[in-house]
C-alpha cells in the first residue's frame, strides 16, 4: 500500500506527542487542523500562504491582547484601508485559559469561513467541529462583544474582523479570487499531441490543456485548461513588504506591483544565435539533461547524508556563474557537506543510495502535490517537526528566557506565516508581471525549431535547442526512433524520463528513462497535472523555501535542525506516486534549514518544473524576505525601551541604552555586552594594599581589577616589606634602629654601631609636636641635624648650637606626618635617630 507523503510527516510529528508530551498547544493544535484544510482543498499556493498568514495572525492577536509587553498586529491597528477597532480586554482570572479560549474560537470561525467552498468541505468541517468539541468549547456562541470579558467573544470578533479585511485586501476572494486583468498570450499547449506547435512568444507563459486537470491537490477541475493562478497577486496587501521594494509596471490598463523586482529572465531571439538566448537555451537544456536521472537503474551512486551534500558556500550572482554552480550531465550543485554533526560533535554517518532514487523522492517530496500542504504549508509542517523535537530550545533568537509552547508557537506562526505570505505577493508579482515560460513549453518548442548548434547539421534553426551528445541529439536513419518512412528523422530526441505513456498503473510501474522524441517530453509528474497554472519566473518554491529557512534559522537562533540534523524517511516501494519506488529505503536529512532550502531548489529541477534561471533569483529574494519578516514580526513581540536597537529579549538591560549585546565593556562592574560576564575582555591590573601610606604596597594584601587608577588605599608596586611601618620601605634610607629600613633584606647594612653612654643620652621633646621641638644633651656644644622624609628624602639639615644643653628645631614649616630626625656629634662618633610626629 502507498504511503501519502503528508501522513508519514504527520506520523512523525505525532509520535513526539507520545506519553506525557500531550498533543502541544492549542495553537499546534488548530495549525495542523488547517493543514489538514489546505491539504483537501484546491491548491492554491497563493490563497493558502494568505490563509496561514491571517490564522497565525488572528492567534497571535488573541494571544497579545492578554500580554503587557506584546503589540497586536491586527487589533486596533490600520492594515491597508482596513482598520480594526479595539479597546483592550478585562484582565483574566487564568490568562492561559483566556489565551487558548479565544484562540480557538478566532481559528475555528476563520477556518469555517475560509474553507466554506473547499471540495473536502464535509470532512474539513467534520474535524473543524471535533477539535472544537475536543477541547471543551461551543461553537453555538457567536457573541462579538469582547469587551464582556468573554474570550470566546474577543475569538469572534478576531475572526469577524480578518473576515472583512480579506474581503478588500487586494485578493478578490469575493470573487474566489479571479483575475481580474491577466490575458495570457500564448494559445495553450495541448498535451495529448506532440511538440508546442501553437506557441506565439517563446518568452511568455503558455496554459496547458489536459484530457483531465487534477490540482496537486488531488481534485478533479471541471476546466482541463487552468487559467494563471493569481497573476495579480502583487496588490495584496502585505506583512511586512515595503513601499520602498515595490517597483510598480503597467500592462494593458493594469498596474502589476512587483516587490524585490530581480529584473527579467533571459529572453530568446528566434532569429540570432549568441547573446543572452543562449542562456535561455542553456537553462532549459540543463532541465532536459537532469531528466535522464530519473531512472530506478541508474548506477550512479551519492552520499545524500549531511556529511557529503549540503553547505554551499556561494551562490551564482550572474547567469555566466549559473554554468559553475549546476552540475550540467551529473546533476546537484557544489554543495560539499560538513565534516560533524555540531550537536554531538560526531561524523555525519554516510548513506549511499542511487541518484536516480534520490532524484525522484526529491521531486516528489518538494512537490506541490498531489495530496501537498502547498509550498507555505510545507514550511509550517517543517515548523511543527522542529517544534515537536525534545532538543529545541524556545528561546526567540536563541536567547533571553525559554517560553511557554503556547507563546513560542503562536510568535513563530506568526513569523513564518508573515514571510510566507510576503513572498506569496512577491514572487506572484513577479510571475504576473515577467509572465515567464516553464520548461515543458521552452523544451517542446525548441525542438520543434531544430537543433542550433551547427549550421552544417539537419534541422538548423538560430532558435533551436542546443544539441548535447549523449543528452540531446539529432534522430538519424536506423535511430529506434526514425519511426515509419523515417518520418522521425532529423528531429531531436532526448535521453530522459519516458513519460506517464510507460505508467499503466502508478503502483507497481517505472517509466523509466530512455530516448525519447523531444516532442514528447513532459516533466516529472502526473498526466493530468503535469506543471502548476502559473509562470515559472521566479520559482516559488525556492522563494519559499528560502524565506521559510531564514526564518527558522532566526527564531531558534540556530542554522541546524535540533540535534544536528532533520529528516524526512521514503520507505522502499512505498513513498512515490507518480509511479513504483523507491527502490530502496531512502532518507532525506538535512543539518541545517537553508540545506533543505537548497534541495528544496534542485528538486524542481528534476521535477521538470523550473530552470535554473527561476531559481536563484528566487533564493535571494526569499533571503531578502525571510530577514524582513523576522525583524518586524519582533516588533509587535518585544520593545526596546532604551531604543538602543535591541529588543527586550536580547537586551540584558533595556532600561540603559549603554548596554546591550555587542557593546564596548566597560570596567564599571556591568555586564555591557549582554555576554553573561562582567568587565570581560578588559586588561587586569593587580594592586597592593598600602596600609601605612607610604605609597609601597604589600604583596600579601592585592586586588585584581580592570580599572586603570588604584583604589583608594592600593598602589601599583607590591615592594613594602613591613606595611605597618610608614618609616620601612625600598625609598628609605637605612639606619641604625636593627631593622631592615630599605627593604633589602638586609638590617643596619653599611653603618656602625656606636653605644651611647647612659651617662650622655639625648632627649627630644614633645613628641608629636606642633611647631618647634626641643633638643636637649648635657654635654654637648654642638650637634647635626637632618629630617627625613617618610620616603627616605632628606628634608632638612640643621647646625644646631646647645645652649644650656638645648637647642630648639622648628616645625612650622613642615606639614604634619611622621619623620625621622638624625642627631651626630661634631665628632662623628656619636649618633642618634628619633621618630618625629608632626601634628
Amino acid at each position: 500500500m502507498k504511503w501519502k507523503k503528508f501522513a508519514l510527516f504527520t506520523a512523525l510529528l505525532l509520535s513526539v506527542f507520545q506519553s506525557g508530551a500531550g498533543q502541544g498547544s492549542v495553537a499546534f493544535q488548530w495549525s495542523e487542523v488547517m493543514l489538514d484544510a489546505i491539504r483537501k482543498d484546491f491548491a492554491r499556493p497563493t490563497v493558502h500562504a494568505r490563509n496561514l498568514f491571517h490564522v497565525s495572525m488572528a492567534m497571535y492577536d488573541a494571544w497579545a491582547a492578554y500580554d503587557t509587553e506584546a503589540r497586536t498586529v491586527f487589533l486596533g491597528n490600520t492594515l491597508g484601508q482596513y482598520h480594526c477597532d479595539f479597546a483592550g480586554v478585562p484582565a483574566p482570572e487564568d490568562t492561559l485559559a483566556a489565551r487558548e479560549k479565544a484562540i480557538s474560537y478566532a481559528v475555528y470561525r476563520l477556518l469555517k469561513h475560509r474553507f466554506a467552498n473547499s471540495p473536502g468541505v464535509a470532512v474539513t468541517y467534520a474535524e473543524i467541529d471535533a477539535k472544537m468539541t475536543e477541547l471543551g468549547y461551543d461553537p453555538n456562541i457567536i457573541s462579538t462583544d469582547y469587551a464582556s470579558g468573554d474570550p470566546a467573544a474577543l475569538g469572534n470578533y478576531i475572526a469577524e474582523q480578518i473576515i472583512q479585511f480579506g474581503f478588500q485586501d487586494g485578493s478578490n476572494e469575493q470573487d474566489v479570487y479571479a483575475n481580474q486583468y491577466y490575458e495570457p498570450v500564448n494559445p495553450p499547449l495541448v498535451m495529448a499531441f506532440p511538440g508546442n506547435p501553437t506557441l506565439a512568444d517563446p518568452n511568455r507563459w503558455q496554459p496547458l490543456t489536459l484530457s483531465v486537470f487534477i490540482d496537486q491537490n488531488g481534485n478533479v477541475i471541471p476546466i482541463n485548461t487552468p487559467p494563471f493562478l493569481s497573476p495579480e497577486w502583487g496588490q495584496v496587501v502585505p506583512f511586512s513588504l515595503k513601499p520602498e521594494d515595490r517597483t510598480i509596471y503597467n500592462r494593458d490598463g493594469f498596474d502589476y506591483w512587483v516587490y524585490h523586482d530581480p529584473g527579467p529572465p533571459p529572453y530568446i531571439d528566434t532569429s540570432a544565435v549568441g547573446g543572452i538566448s543562449e542562456e535561455y537555451k542553456w537553462t532549459f537544456c540543463l532541465v532536459a539533461c537532469w531528466s535522464s536521472h530519473l531512472d530506478a537503474t541508474d548506477t550512479t551512486m551519492w552520499d545524500i547524508s549531511p556529511g557529503a551534500s549540503g553547505n554551499i558556500q556561494h551562490y551564482p550572482e550572474s547567469l555566466a556563474e549559473y554554468h559553475d554552480f549546476y552540475n550540467l550531465l551529473e546533476g546537484g550543485d557544489p554543495g560539499e557537506g560538513r565534516a560533524l554533526n555540531p550537536k554531538t560533535g560526531q561524523p555525519y554517518a554516510p548513506q549511499m543510495v542511487r541518484r536516480g532514487d534520490y532524484a525522484r523522492v526529491l521531486a516528489e517530496f518538494w512537490a506541490d502535490g498531489p495530496n501537498s500542504e502547498t509550498p507555505p504549508g510545507h514550511w509550517f509542517t517543517i515548523l511543527n517537526y522542529v517544534n515537536s523535537r525534545p532538543q529545541l530550545v524556545r528561546r526567540f533568537g536563541g536567547k533571553g528566557p525559554v517560553l511557554d509552547p503556547l507563546e513560542w508557537d503562536v510568535k513563530t506562526y506568526l513569523t513564518l506565516g508573515g514571510a510566507l505570505h510576503d513572498v506569496a505577493i512577491s514572487a506572484w508579482g513577479i510571475k504576473g508581471w515577467y509572465d515567464y515560460i516553464r520548461p515543458v513549453s521552452a523544451i517542446r518548442s525548441m525542438a520543434d525549431r531544430g537543433q542550433s548548434s551547427d549550421p552544417g547539421l539537419p534541422s538548423y534553426h538560430p532558435g533551436g535547442i542546443t544539441l548535447i551528445p549523449g543528452y540531446i541529439e539529432l534522430v538519424y536513419e536506423g535511430d529506434p526512433l526514425a519511426g515509419q518512412n523515417n518520418v522521425n528523422v532529423g528531429k531531436i530526441k532526448l535521453k530522459a524520463w519516458r513519460g506517464p505513456d510507460y505508467i499503466n498503473n502508478p503502483v507497481t510501474d517505472v517509466a523509466g528513462v530512455g530516448w525519447i522524441l523531444a516532442e514528447n517530453w513532459w516533466p516529472y509528474q502526473r498526466p493530468s497535472f503535469v506543471t502548476p497554472p502559473f509562470a515559472g519566473y521566479i520559482s516559488g518554491h525556492s522563494t519559499y523555501s528560502r524565506a521559510g529557512a531564514v526564518v527558522l534559522t532566526e527564531l531558534t537562533g540556530d542554522p541546524y535542525f535540533p540535534g544536528g540534523m532533520g529528516e524526512f524517511p521514503a520507505p522502499q516501494n512505498q513513498y512515490l506516486v507518480f509511479e513504483d519506488g523507491p527502490s530502496q529505503d531512502i532518507t532525506l536529512q538535512w543539518a541545517t534549514y537553508q540545506d533543505a532550502s537548497d534541495q528544496c531548489s534542485l528538486s524542481r529541477i528534476w521535477g521538470g518544473i523550473h530552470p535554473p534561471a527561476d531559481d536563484i533569483p528566487g533564493r535571494f529574494i526569499g533571503q531578502e524576505i525571510g530577514e524582513e519578516a523576522f525583524s518586524y514580526a519582533r516588533t509587535f513581540f518585544y520593545t526596546d525601551a532604551d531604543e538602543d536597537g535591541f529588543y527586550s529579549y536580547e537586551d540584558c538591560d533595556d532600561n540603559n541604552p549603554a548596554i546591550y549585546p555587542g557593546a564596548a565593556e566597560g570596567c564599571d562592574g556591568l555586564d555591557n555586552d549582554c555576554n553573561n560576564l562582567i568587565d570581560d575582555g578588559l586588561a587586569i591590573q593587580t594592586y597592593f594594599a598600602d596600609a601605612d601610606h607610604d605609597s609601597y604596597g604589600d604583596a600579601a594584601v592585592s586586588i585584581d581589577t580592570c580599572g586603570t587608577e588604584p583604589p583608594a588605599g592600593y598602589v601599583l608596586n607590591d615592594l613594602d616589606c613591613d606595611d605597618t611601618n610608614p618609616l620601612i620601605n625600598p625609598g628609605m634610607t637605612e639606619i641604625l634602629d636593627s631593622l631592615d629600613n630599605n627593604c633589602d633584606g638586609q638590617i643596619d647594612e653599611g653603618l656602625v654601631a656606636v653605644k651611647e653612654p647612659q651617662s650622655d643620652p639625648v632627649r627630644i621633646f614633645p613628641n608629636p609636636a606642633r611647631d618647634q621641638i626641643t633638643v636637649m644633651h648635657p654635654t654637648a656644644n654642638g650637634l647635626k641635624a637632618r629630617l627625613i622624609g617618610t620616603d627616605g628624602h632628606a628634608l632638612r639639615d640643621y647646625d644646631l648650637v646647645l645652649v644650656s644643653g638645648k637647642a630648639v628645631i622648628s616645625l612650622s614649616d613642615i606639614p604634619p606626618g611622621v619623620y625621622i630626625l638624625t642627631l651626630t656629634d661634631m665628632t662623628g662618633d656619636h649618633r642618634w635617630v628619633e621618630r618625629i610626629v608632626k601634628i
